[in-house]
């Protein structure tokens, strides 16, 4: 079960470029019941797997810009470190229901910011990088890290987006120095939930032997299928597992 929910969300990833975290972890809340914390560290560690083989491949096509992914990360990294000590503070069970609000929520955000972005047409992402605004990516990239530090979400939907606004990379671009900067923020906001063990050793293993495999078929997938469908498709489902989330945290 756990090996085909990683392949899956893997194959998602890769026809939709929606971010592993955004998904792993309400699907493992709500799904396999585990606690809050430890989706969240478990699906950090998941996204750092199944990153780590598709990084290479943009590696190989040069498709990372170097110096703006070292200027996502001089805000990033420091942004998750925050963000992961937030969440290893709230990891007790009488503060699971804000946990959980503040996760779903952040599921909401980030399924309706992935619609937007699909949305836009053309012109205006064009227009909107017309100008080169990259010195305010280490600001910028602060909240993102504290973001995906607190709950695994954030860094392909709002990285890439930002990206897009700010500076004038070209889409491959874009797409290869957000991987890049989600695969650092994940290892780094992994590695920390690993030593405060907030994760679920078995379960971040099987999900990521899925999910190497997984990775590769969404790879070839993405060239015979057209992803705008389901790019929508599955942004309409993480905002009903958002408001799943939201509602146990009231109920609860």
């Amino acid at each position: 079960m756990e090996f085909l929910l990683g392949f899956v969300i893997a194959i998602m990833i890769g026809l939709t470029g929606v971010g592993g975290g955004v998904i792993t972890a309400p699907v493992l809340t709500l799904f396999l019941g585990v606690p809050p914390a430890e989706s969240v560290g478990t699906a950090l560690v998941f996204t750092a797997l199944v990153k780590l083989v598709a990084a290479p491949l943009y590696l190989a096509r040069r498709q990372v810009n170097f110096r703006l992914l070292a200027l996502l990360l001089a805000g990033g990294l420091p942004g998750v470190v925050a963000g992961s000590y937030t969440l290893n503070r709230l990891n007790a069970d009488h503060r699971k229901g804000p946990l959980l609000a503040v996760l779903g929520g952040t599921i909401i955000a980030m399924a309706f910011l992935n619609l937007y972005r699909h949305v836009k047409s053309a012109q205006d992402a064009a227009a909107s990088s017309a100008r080169d605004r990259s010195r305010w990516l280490p600001l910028i990239a602060l909240p993102i890290g504290a973001e995906v530090g607190f709950s695994s979400a954030g860094a392909g939907a709002l990285g890439s987006l930002v990206l897009m606004t700010v500076t004038r990379l070209s889409a491959a671009e874009v797409v290869g120095t957000d991987v890049l900067f989600g695969l650092a923020l994940s290892l780094a906001g992994g590695g920390i939930s690993l030593g405060a063990g907030n994760y679920h050793a078995a379960l971040a293993l099987k999900l990521s032997l899925g999910g190497v495999a997984g990775a590769f078929v969404g790879a070839n997938l993405l060239s015979i299928l057209p992803p705008r469908p389901f790019r929508v498709a599955l942004s309409l489902w993480l905002v009903s597992l958002g408001g799943q989330l939201c509602w146990r945290a009231i109920a609860g």
